[in-house]
């Protein structure tokens, strides 16, 4: 088997077992698709007597990557399955330097080590691939690389976290509160034991940073991406969008700015939250655990992706996908072109927030008493923000009582607005911190 793609597997958990399983069992298949054999030669754990599926042989099993792996000269491709961002770097940084090509579904690895991750496979001329990192059977990257190549990407709307959506589609249609839909979610293997990097939306800021990269090369890190999750969503707020004809989904989203700036670089914002979307919007009416991008480009339009995000399956069958690439030659010659997370400018920066326009939505708790809508008004008019509707739903009888206020703005510049809410909680008559989200069209 001199012409095989030799491949060792770092990891054999969930992911790790489902590419072992297709690369023992459909070998045929396989060979017939990248025009070679696959040969899975090395599967690197951390404890060789751990109970394991039947399928896997005891001799491909090993706990020394550096002695075994990267000694193996018929090792042509590591794919990396362990996630984590310091083992992992390690070992990915290692494979590259001994003269490996990188599998990786690891997108938190690549949202804080892309550019030296990437510098390092430019020097040692090697290639990294990563579909498997964002959204999971759902091939983004290969279209917004390859696909959409042609087009200047405009925006991007993702639902990147499919514990979040699972969380946000059982509280809207059957009333769940938080606590008990997460709890749900982890009984059905949809959330870790502790879920913050999914409910927080970290993990959705880390895949939008590798999709910004694609899309319009800049470099944001985590850090750089406004974020909110879900863990604070009242249920008081999905009632209330439901009834203004909205659902609230998690976004991760990308914004550039209409209009090109007589001098320097175009902006794109890049920020993760809860937005209120249409009912009649498609992402609006993604359920489940499932993911769905949509992305707008200059040439082409909307399109939009959607299927499973994550698990065994989906993410195996991206990660095989990227080594049937390799195996032909494809992935190679992209991977030169594309110049990923390197100084190549591609004429934009990362914008500030702030900067972004949206309509907004404001739940405000106050006291039942004349004058206070129009002491809110009036800030908001100081600002520039304009009403588009109010709701107030009656007072209890007994009077002298809180109530929720919400309104619906026209669009405004997301600063003015934060700083038109900060002087509105500061009236006496508002009983807490506003809660607002953004809304789409």
């Amino acid at each position: 088997m001199s012409d095989a793609l030799g491949i060792a597997l770092v990891g054999c958990g969930t992911v790790g077992g489902g590419v072992a399983e297709v690369l023992l069992r459909h070998r045929e298949r396989l060979a017939q698709r990248a025009g070679r054999p696959l040969q899975l030669r090395h599967i690197v754990v951390r404890h060789l007597h751990k109970p394991r599926e039947p399928f896997i042989p005891r001799e491909l099993l090993t706990t020394d990557f550096y002695g075994v792996v990267l000694q193996d000269p018929n090792v042509h491709v590591v794919v990396e399955l362990v996630g984590g961002t310091t083992v992992a770097r390690e070992f990915v940084l290692a494979a590259l330097a001994a003269g490996k090509h990188v599998v990786t579904a690891n997108k938190a690895l690549l949202a804080e080590a892309g550019p030296e991750i990437f510098e390092a496979a430019r020097r040692a001329e090697r290639t990294v691939c990563f579909e498997a990192a964002v959204a999971g059977g759902i091939p983004i990257i290969r279209a917004l690389g390859e696909s959409l190549a042609a087009n200047q990407i405009t925006a991007i709307q993702g639902i990147l976290n499919g514990t979040s959506n699972y969380i946000l589609t059982a509280m809207a249609e059957r009333g769940l509160p938080y606590e008990e839909a997460l709890r749900e979610a982890q009984q059905h293997g949809y959330a870790e034991a502790d879920p913050t990097l999914d409910v927080d939306g970290s993990d959705a800021a880390h895949k939008l940073a590798i999709l910004a990269q694609i899309a319009f090369g800049v470099i944001a890190r985590p850090a750089d991406i406004t974020r909110q999750g879900i863990d604070q969503l009242h249920p008081m707020d999905i009632r209330f969008a439901h009834e203004l004809g909205y659902t609230i989904k998690l976004l991760a989203e990308a914004w550039t700015r209409n209009t090109t700036p007589p001098e320097g670089p175009r902006g794109v914002a890049l920020h993760v939250a809860p937005v209120l979307l249409r009912h009649t919007d498609l992402l609006a009416q993604v359920r489940g655990a499932h993911n769905a991008i949509a992305v707008y480009g200059d040439i082409v339009g909307e399109t939009l992706y959607q299927g499973p995000g994550a698990g065994r399956g989906p993410t195996a069958s991206s990660v095989l996908a990227d080594l049937i690439d390799l195996a032909v030659g494809r992935a190679q010659r992209t991977f030169a072109v594309a110049r990923l997370w390197s100084n190549t400018d591609r004429g934009f920066v990362l914008d500030p927030p702030e900067q972004v326009h949206s309509r907004f939505y404001l739940r405000l708790l106050v006291a039942d008493k004349p004058g206070v809508l129009a002491d809110i008004a009036r800030i908001l008019a100081q600002h520039t923000i304009s009403i588009s509707s109010v709701v107030q739903h009656e007072a209890p009888e007994n009077g002298g009582q809180l109530v929720p206020l919400v309104i619906v703005t026209h669009y405004a510049a997301t600063g003015y607005f934060l700083d038109a809410v900060t002087q509105i909680n500061r009236l006496s008559t508002v009983a807490a911190p506003a809660v607002y989200y953004s809304m789409g069209d």
